[in-house]
């Protein structure tokens, strides 16, 4: 007798973070899963769907592999060696508890930290699990930024004081011209609308330019004029850019007479000197060197004719989208090409107009979204989320140079007019579904050195799938769910009108579980446990959290309902343009600045300590580590990362079907390889101060000359001579953090390269 059963559909979203957010239809019988389908235009019923690519479509062939981390297990060799030994969850829980009070009492709170982590970018996340139950005991040091966009935002807050810099995807509709500054979004997938309306301007005759290092797929796919330069020198570029637009006559004087602050003498903050105004500086008025397009032609590797020819172009366009990507802000001086790129925009007077494009940060968000509650944080401390490093080698020195912050709403928000400072170095670190601990973060081998000394951080708890390069350094390692194995609900990347709910497709593998469940466990060890769960399991925090949030967003339909379908697109969704207000008439709709002006000088960097190593205004800044560093004559290549879609991150990189469509190689210009004997596939030795890996290369005229470039992501994987052999560009990455919003400068690198074969006898 035939005991198969019928195959079920369930529906259920990614949840990485990536922000395509597909949609999954899991085709399941006899509680495995056979095969994985996506979203139509059918089912979508009008809008754009949510379908998944190559990486959405192989997630069940990368997360229930054999490679799966199955039960609790205690380090059993150094950190990082990746020894471990079995143990029950029940000793699991009881260490983590322990070590939770021990290193509170000890240290005091601030002694603990929730490392940055996004492999489960949904509503019920591990990192915000554990962070809640932090605050319940005393509090934690907590973090502000991200590894992707920390420049992007606080130079877009510095400028307009909001990150909602956004129209609403379809208005590119109506620009005259597109210009895709380091944005990638074929590869990087930032949600499934940007690549459908960038098609669509495409078909409609509106001219597209990217500007990157890269040929990249975006370029391909749209057919669009591509514009190389050389990594970190953008914002010279811009620089000529408005310089041709002042000379040409492009400039809209009524636009930044009325809303902007600093770009001129006229129009300077109360007692600060005109010549520090940014038209003095594009005039070359103090150091007399006009930033003309010559100027820029030697920094940016760009032509004289290429910007001047893009300037007139952008100027004359009016309306015209200068959309900025995250990779340009991921350099050395990433503050100022964001801000850069936002004085374009103002002065063609391009914000606040249908077509046009404010730049910045570009959040537009019509609906809200439902976050999980957080209690006050008693500590009330923040450090930027790039310099957890630091704060475990010298927390106790780190001041407000460093970024440290008080909140306000603990009790470092008590301390009036003494010195910001830490309390302690971090002692414990909760890292819970990520790889920053080792793999995404810069300079693996200092970072693993770090660790590696259980004097400095004493425990380390690590929740995974996988035995990842991060899992390797923790102290008590868990085996976590993937999504497939529990309920939860998506939320749009950045753009996007729905919600998404990930049913629970196949019951947990091994002894699996999901964060919140141990963690109930370790609060009731702790005398926490009914204000932690608040007697909801995570089922009922999804439900209770979703009717919350339909209080507000009264469209949406009952819980159950919106479980069943395993998404929700929102039906009233009005166009925005923003600023638009505040463009019409800025004296009865300012900008959300101190100024209530769009503030192209800074008045908050000129009168404080950060003026010393960051300009008040959006000028280029030479960069270490640039083209024109003194260190290029040992290291002669400049190195980049970018977002392959080959992974999500690091995600994925376990899967080996998935490395033929990007397999891991240093990408070179002929030219470079030519002088070094490369042939396309040959294995080369890449190195610098930091580390050194082994890597095959692909030849390709896709990049500049003096470039390479590397996709992010892949796992750490050292030979026993501490060479890395995955492709990590963490190893070769710096840890030193951008001047202003101490953000992370992974794409601004030298290197040197040779062939592996010549040199594995004397390195």
């Amino acid at each position: 007798m035939d005991c198969q059963e019928e195959v079920k559909i369930i529906r259920t979203t990614g949840r990485n973070n990536c922000g395509g957010r597909c949609v999954i239809l899991a085709h399941v019988r006899n509680g495995k899963i056979e095969k994985l389908t996506t979203d139509t235009w059918a089912e979508a019923g009008g809008s754009i769907p949510l379908t998944a690519c190559a990486r959405g479509l192989n997630y069940h062939k990368t997360f229930l592999g054999e490679d799966r981390l199955r039960w609790p297990m205690k380090r059993a060799g150094e950190r990082g060696q990746g020894k471990f030994q079995r143990i029950t969850w029940e000793e699991a829980v009881d260490t983590i508890a322990s070590e939770w009070t021990r290193i509170r009492d000890a240290y005091g709170p601030g002694s603990r930290f929730v490392n940055y982590a996004t492999g489960v970018s949904a509503l019920m996340r591990g990192n915000s699990l554990a962070k809640r139950l932090l605050s319940l005991d005393g509090g934690f040091l907590d973090y502000y930024n991200s590894y992707s966009t920390a420049c992007i935002r606080q130079a877009t807050q510095l400028m307009y004081g909001t990150c909602e810099t956004g129209n609403s995807l379809e208005d590119w509709l109506n620009a005259n011209l597109i210009i895709l500054w380091g944005h990638n979004p074929a590869e990087t997938k930032f949600d499934c609308g940007t690549m459908y309306y960038l098609k669509k301007a495409k078909e409609k005759g509106i001219p597209i330019v990217v500007v990157d290092p890269r040929k990249n797929d975006t370029v391909l796919q749209l057919e669009a004029e591509w514009i190389p330069i050389r990594p970190a020198s953008d914002s010279a570029m811009m620089d000529a850019m408005a310089y041709v637009i002042v000379k040409e006559g492009l400039w809209d004087k009524a636009f930044t007479d009325r809303c902007c602050l600093g770009f001129d003498r006229e129009h300077m903050p109360e007692g600060i000197d005109g010549s520090e105004c940014y038209l003095s500086y594009l005039l070359g008025e103090k150091d007399q060197i006009p930033k003309t397009p010559q100027w820029a032609e030697r920094i940016t590797g760009v032509s004289a004719e290429q910007i001047c020819r893009l300037a007139v172009q952008y100027g004359r366009a009016k309306p015209g989208a200068l959309i900025q990507g995250y990779g340009p802000q991921r350099h050395a001086c990433g503050e100022q090409i964001a801000r850069g790129g936002i004085m374009l925009a103002c002065l063609t007077g391009n914000v606040g107009l249908s077509g046009g494009w404010a730049s910045g940060a570009a959040d537009c968000n019509r609906h809200q979204n439902p976050s999980f509650p957080q209690p006050v944080n008693p500590y009330g401390m923040k450090i930027p989320v790039f310099l957890w490093t630091e704060a475990v080698v010298r927390g106790h020195e780190m001041t407000e140079l460093d970024g440290v912050r008080a909140d306000g709403s603990g009790s470092g928000g008590d301390r009036e007019n003494r010195p910001l400072c830490l309390a302690s170095d971090i002692k414990m670190i909760l890292n819970l579904a990520g790889n920053c601990l080792i793999n995404q973060h810069s300079h693996i081998n200092r970072t693993s050195q770090i660790l590696k000394d259980t004097s400095k951080c004493e425990f380390i708890v690590c929740s995974d799938i996988f035995m990842t390069a991060s899992a390797k350094y923790a102290d008590i390692l868990l085996p976590g769910v993937s999504m497939f194995e529990c309920e939860n609900i998506t939320m749009p990347w950045q753009y996007g009108d729905f919600l998404g709910f990930g049913n629970q497709v196949i019951q947990p593998l091994y002894e699996c579980r999901f964060e919140y469940d141990w963690l109930c466990e370790v609060a009731e060890k702790i005398g926490l446990g009914r204000e932690f769960s608040q007697g909801r399991t995570k089922e009922q925090w999804l439900e209770f959290i979703y009717n919350e949030l339909r209080t507000r967003e009264r469209e949406l339909p009952e819980y159950g309902e919106f479980k069943e379908a395993g998404i929700y697109r929102y039906k009233n969704n009005p166009a925005v343009i923003a600023f638009e207000k505040e463009r019409s008439d800025p004296d009865r709709y300012p900008f959300p600045t101190k100024s209530g002006k769009i503030e192209i000088f800074s008045e908050k960097v000129y009168r404080t300590q950060y003026r010393d190593f960051f300009p008040a205004i959006p000028r280029y800044v030479e960069p270490p580590e640039g083209a024109g560093d003194g260190l290029a004559e040992k290291y002669p290549l400049q190195l980049i990362g970018w977002h392959t879609k080959r992974r999500c991150h690091s995600i994925h990189d376990n899967n080996r079907a998935m490395e033929k469509l990007d397999p891991q190689m240093l990408w070179m210009h002929p030219k470079d390889a030519g002088e070094r004997g490369l042939k396309d596939g040959d294995r080369a030795l890449v190195w610098n101060d930091r580390g050194r890996m082994k890597i095959p290369v692909k030849v390709t005229d896709r990049i500049m000359a003096g470039v390479t470039a590397l996709s992010q992501g892949a796992w750490y994987r050292p030979d026993k001579d501490g060479t890395d052999t995955g492709g990590s560009i963490n190893v070769l990455t710096s840890l030193r953090p951008t001047p202003y919003a101490r953000g992370n400068p992974q794409h601004t690198n030298l290197v040197q390269v040779e062939k592996a074969d010549e040199l594995d006898k004397d390195l």
